[in-house]
């Protein structure tokens, strides 16, 4: 049921990455549930992830050893979390494997997982799976590690940009999976960025951050965080050039805004899988004293069950969006001031409903499988975006029979 999801198209190899993906039997069958990731030496990767206090085995080993890297293993259909010391020394064995296979040390290899909390990994079939992944593993792996990764999506999201950073031509594709338990804290179950530019340890942990703000840090769709969330941005350095090292350097907003879009449609895409989703919903919120109250407001919007079920029913129940933002908990709001819009539907404005308002443009606009619902404060300058679903009958038949 994705909501205009596009096909992922020509995805670009990146010079210094292979991938490859094999069906190991971790939950499913018949379909490919492990994926690696090699790098080349002199390879940096940085990474975001979940905020959870209920955090993952594979994401307390990743956690440790990002930096600089030599691989990751990724595994779906079980997320090794909730499985205490066993769980650990699970994750780890799981790099240590991959290690073997291409001789690097286990500390460099970084392990991620996705699939139902509080089962153990199968380890036979971890280690069946990263052997016959290795074998294949190749520059234009990217499709394949794309479906490898996923659990409820409807179908494998990735994509691929171009830029120029120093002078130099660089390329950068990026990969996602993540349907349901979806919010920001990291935003999306797992994503894996690999750039062909010269980033050092720190410039890259800089820009994984940088982007998750700017993109996968936006989006929602059930209001949940996962114990398994996980940013990796990869840098190989193959496209030549002046290392970036920090936020200071005179290419890092070059490379931030040449990756920005990459990162923005991997975010997209997930709100556009969310599950059981019928409509996308871009969230805005504009002249706010600052980012933080916009946001406070787009999100407590974006996330409540009664706006969602509305945006699915295609109801213009403005009482809604209304009620959202008055608990948003925005110090000073002035309902007076605040304006509703529905695309360029002015629903409401001074804290009553336009004289010009019919519930048919409202309505009109609700049927729409994409739209944009506008607030206007009437505090500030300061504007942001959020990306959200509605609540359907399917969500929750997928919840609801998700081990099953």
């Amino acid at each position: 049921m994705a909501v205009n999801l596009p096909p992922m198209g020509e995805l670009l190899p990146v010079d210094g990455l292979r991938l490859g993906a094999a069906e190991a039997g971790v939950k499913y069958r018949d379909r490919l549930d492990l994926a690696v990731v090699v790098l080349e030496a002199g390879s940096t990767v940085g990474g975001v992830f979940t905020s959870s206090a209920f955090q993952a085995a594979p994401v307390l080993v990743a956690r440790e050893r990002i930096g600089t890297a030599r691989a990751l293993v990724v595994n779906s259909g079980n997320a090794n979390a909730a499985t205490g010391d066993r769980g650990l020394a699970d994750a780890r064995s799981t790099c240590a494997h991959l290690a073997s296979r291409i001789g690097v040390a286990a500390t460099e290899v970084l392990p991620f997982s996705t699939g139902v909390i509080g089962e153990f990994l199968d380890m036979d079939a971890m280690c069946r799976g990263i052997d016959a992944a290795v074998g294949v593993a190749r520059p234009d792996g990217w499709a394949d590690a794309a479906r490898a990764i996923m659990t409820t999506d409807t179908a494998p999201k990735a994509a691929s940009v171009t830029g120029v950073v120093n002078g130099h031509p660089i390329c950068a594709t990026g990969m996602v999976k993540g349907s349901g338990m979806i919010r920001p804290d990291m935003a999306t179950m797992l994503a894996f960025l690999g750039t062909d530019a010269a980033v050092s340890v720190g410039g890259v942990q800089s820009l994984a951050k940088d982007l998750a703000d700017r993109s996968l840090n936006r989006v929602t769709v059930d209001g949940d965080t996962s114990t398994n969330d996980a940013f990796v941005v990869m840098s190989t350095g193959r496209a030549g050039g002046a290392t970036v090292t920090d936020r200071e350097h005179p290419g890092y907003g070059e490379l931030l805004d040449a990756l920005t879009p990459l990162a923005v449609d991997l975010a997209q895409r997930t709100a556009r899988d969310g599950e059981g989703a019928t409509k996308f919903v871009t969230v805005r919120v504009e002249e706010g004293r600052n980012a933080a109250d916009c946001l406070a407001i787009a999100y407590t919007i974006a996330h409540s069950p009664l706006v969602k079920t509305a945006v699915f029913a295609g109801d213009p129940n403005w009482g809604r969006f209304c009620m959202a933002i008055g608990r948003a908990g925005v110090d000073g709001l002035d309902p007076d001031a605040v304006g509703l819009y529905l695309d360029d539907v002015c629903v409401a404005r001074g804290g009553l409903v336009a004289h010009d308002y019919t519930e048919e443009a409202g309505a009109d606009v609700m049927a729409k499988d994409e739209f944009t619902v506008r607030v206007t404060l009437g505090q500030g300058h300061a504007a942001e975006t959020v990306w959200t679903t509605d609540l359907s009958y399917e969500y929750i038949r997928i919840n609801a029979e998700y081990r099953t």
